[in-house]
């Protein structure tokens, strides 16, 4: 197993390459270290897994219950749910089983909540309830007046999608993948054997390869020849807002959705904050993750009718991620078995639900294609740090601050977080490789104050761990 950054590939051919390091990226890789005598590469453009749509989602865990009927989306998504639930909770990622209340705030919104629990029924999904103003008041008492009812989904759920993203790339990278990080993928080349892939680091040869490249599959699909869909970057503002507005909101508190998506929320986060957002704009710049004042306004806007009290709350974060749009209903998953290829484009904001679901899926593909999988082994069982915000940390654990006192020490006090879980993230199978990154591993930096007490010290503590400078790494934007 290598997790490398820089330096040369290696020469050998791989077996499968996949392309995108994003929470489908890995999920799949991860499928595929089920089967040990293939040799995997994982080719990220980025310095870390899950660093595009993956980390700037709303990270919710759907139940499906509003896709459209008969969709490869709607069953992979159906699947996912199950397989993920089930996942997050052998490998301590945190969940809260919240559910969702879609909210109408007009008549024609009303009308729509029968036809939506319908949907909802023919995805399987028949334990949604319409409820009256009365009922939904007494659930949400801080709603913004003058709702005339809702659906209640009891399924939907929040997770944690960077923990679950690392889950998977780390069962991968300790299963034998190799994971090469900083690769961007600029030419691809069909060979009599595979593929042979030019990077910013050189020559990676591969028999198969999977296109899991988020917001630019298409342009790798263009490369071999393909004009199936085109990605157009739909980006989403969000704000969140600190953890003293946790008991202001019970559920997902979603629109009745349209065209152009589920629309501005109110969810809390299994981090204990609430988030407000998104927008969702489309945009020609697949690199537009900035945040606007105009779409910010928007957020205020909306939020201000949804929970009026949210707003009299402080912000301590904003940030913006784009989404795969392709204008169809539907993921673009394709095999192409005179090219041992595999397409996996136009995954939305349900592929971090589906993503187990979506692995199995291509790998069967892969299958199909006429690779050889060899003998099944199950991956050896991972555990992630929980960084629920409803699971204590470990400085709230006695016998383990007793058998390892810097689990006591506490660095960023907002998050509670100790030197003996920034110590373990700078020595894991998949370390990071900024201070962002440790981040999202540890919660250090997230908090009410944004690093402003603890940021001198995490600094030290990365560098001192790291070897690099924390001022020379390349930071990436939330």
């Amino acid at each position: 197993m290598t997790v490398t950054a820089d330096g040369p590939l290696p020469s050998t051919p791989y077996d499968v390459a996949i392309v995108g390091a994003g929470v489908v990226g890995c999920a799949i890789a991860r499928a595929l270290a089920h089967h040990p005598r293939l040799r995997v590469a994982l080719v990220e453009a980025q310095d870390d897994v899950g660093q595009g749509t993956s980390k700037a989602n709303t990270a919710i865990l759907h139940t499906g219950f509003d896709a459209a009927p008969g969709t490869l989306e709607a069953r992979l998504v159906r699947e996912g749910h199950r397989l993920l639930g089930a996942y997050a909770a052998e490998s301590g990622i945190p969940v809260e089983r919240t559910g969702a209340l879609l909210v109408a705030w007009d008549e024609e919104q009303l009308a729509a909540l029968p036809r939506l629990a319908e949907k909802a029924g023919r995805n399987s999904r028949t334990d949604t309830r319409l409820l009256g103003p009365g009922e939904l008041y007494a659930r949400e008492p801080h709603l913004g007046p003058g709702a005339l009812g809702a659906l209640h989904v009891p399924g939907e759920s929040i997770i944690c999608p960077w923990t679950t993203t690392l889950a998977y790339a780390t069962q991968a990278v300790r299963a034998g993948t190799d994971l090469h990080l900083g690769t961007d993928v600029r030419e691809v080349e069909r060979t009599p054997d595979g593929h042979r892939l030019t990077t910013s680091r050189g020559t990676l040869r591969t028999r198969y390869l999977v296109n899991a490249a988020g917001l630019h599959a298409d342009t790798l699909d263009r490369r071999l020849g393909h004009e199936d869909f085109t990605v157009t970057p739909r980006r989403g503002q969000l704000l969140v807002y600190d953890t003293f507005a946790r008991p202001l909101v019970r559920h997902i508190l979603l629109p009745v959705p349209t065209a152009l998506g589920k629309g501005v929320l109110v969810a809390p986060t299994v981090h204990g904050n609430v988030l407000l957002g998104p927008t969702a704009e489309d945009l020609p710049d697949k690199g537009a993750t900035e945040s606007t004042a105009d779409g910010l306004a928007l957020l205020r806007e909306k939020g201000r009718r949804i929970l009026p009290a949210l707003l009299d709350e402080e912000v301590t974060a904003v940030y913006a991620g784009l989404r795969a749009a392709t204008g169809d209903e539907d993921y673009r998953i394709a095999a192409h078995p005179g090219q041992a290829y595999v397409t996996v484009g136009g995954i939305r904001s349900t592929g971090l639900t589906a993503s187990l679901a979506i692995a199995a899926h291509v790998t069967g593909l892969l299958a199909a294609t006429g690779l050889d999988l060899g003998p099944a082994r199950a991956p050896e069982p991972v555990t992630m740090p929980d960084l629920g915000r409803a699971s204590p940390r470990p400085c709230q654990e006695p016998e383990r601050v007793a058998a390892d006192p810097e689990y006591g020490t506490l660095v960023c006090h907002c998050e509670r977080v100790s030197r003996g879980e920034i110590r373990d993230a700078l020595a894991a199978t998949i370390p990071p490789r900024t201070l962002e990154g440790l981040r999202r591993r540890t919660r250090a930096r997230a908090g009410r104050c944004q690093g402003f007490y603890c940021g001198a010290a995490v600094r030290e503590l990365f560098e001192r761990g790291t070897g690099r400078s924390a001022a020379g790494a390349r930071h990436d934007e939330r």
